[in-house]
């Protein structure tokens, strides 16, 4: 059985409540997650079932019109961002995207790929792929 932290079931309820059109809650929950884990994941994003944020998405900013997919597994200082306006990521199912990671721009990041912990992802990662390096660069698959 898989253990959900706090931070996790808050994203979930702020989502939740955002979906319904209910105006105030998914705001104080936003500035509630901001103060207590230090992230930034607001509750305009698009997120998959399953999606985890791991050690309780301590550092991880994610921008507003990001897609994240199904069971994703984030770690701590994540950034999910746009570059301009060159578009946001869209992020695929069964995706593992390591600590202080960045993905930036119009990026499509397939199913179950890896992206390695310190990357800077600017460009799009095909599905059962891993990547690394600044910029990410495919080391397999």
């Amino acid at each position: 059985m898989k253990r959900v932290s706090f931070m996790n079931k808050c994203i979930r309820l702020m989502l939740y409540l955002h979906n319904k059109k209910i105006p105030l809650l998914p705001k104080l929950i936003n500035y509630f997650n901001r103060i207590v884990f230090s992230c930034d994941i607001p509750y305009t994003v698009k997120i998959g079932k399953g999606t985890l944020f791991i050690h309780s998405g301590l550092g991880v900013v994610i921008h507003g019109n990001a897609r994240i997919g199904k069971d994703c597994r984030i770690y701590h200082g994540v950034t999910i961002g746009g570059r301009g306006k060159r578009g946001t990521p869209v992020i695929g199912d069964n995706v593992f995207i390591g600590a202080n990671s960045t993905i930036i721009g119009d990026v499509k990041v397939g199913d179950n790929a890896i992206i390695g912990a310190n990357s800077l992802v600017i460009k799009d990662v095909e599905k059962n792929t891993t990547v690394a390096g600044n910029p990410a660069k495919k080391i397999k698959g």
